[in-house]
Formats: C-alpha cells, sequence, structure tokens
C-alpha cells in the first residue's frame, strides 16, 4: 500500500530547494522553478524523492496539480512477498 504525503509548495523561492517537516506532519518543500508549464511540479517531485531517498518514478503526484497544496503518493520500495 503506497504512502500518502501531503505538502505545500513555494514555487519561485530563493530559499530553495529545501524541505521542512511541520508539527502535524506535513512538508512544506520550497523550489526555485516557477509555477509555469509544470516546472515547479517536476522540481517538487525530485525533491521530495531525495529527500525520502527513493526513486523520481516512485514518487506520483495524486492530488494538487495546480495547487500549492499537493498530495503524493509514494510506492512501497518492496511490494508485498518480496521484503
Amino acid at each position: 500500500m503506497p504512502t500518502v504525503v501531503r505538502a505545500t509548495i513555494t514555487p519561485n523561492s530563493r530559499k530553495g530547494p529545501l524541505v521542512e517537516v511541520l508539527e502535524d506532519g506535513a512538508l512544506r518543500l520550497y523550489v526555485r522553478p516557477p509555477a509555469v508549464e509544470g516546472k515547479a511540479n517536476e522540481a517538487t517531485i525530485e525533491l521530495l524523492a531525495a529527500h525520502l531517498g527513493v526513486s523520481k518514478s516512485s514518487v506520483r503526484l495524486t492530488g494538487g496539480a495546480t495547487s500549492r497544496f499537493k498530495r503524493f503518493e509514494i510506492a512501497d520500495r518492496y511490494p508485498p512477498g518480496r521484503a
């Protein structure tokens, strides 16, 4: 079963790339690319994958493609029966 991660994204940020963990367990991600033509979403997936130590293909945007508030699914590292 995939893990769901909630994140708030700040595109076009001088502060990024940076990941902050909020008190409620959600993440705040700062990325440098602007929110144009999916560039910020792409940078967010790369940053989130690096932060979690998984491949980019394991991270899937499932909600909030055009919003600052996004939901991601992180694929399990070990499918059932392969641990």
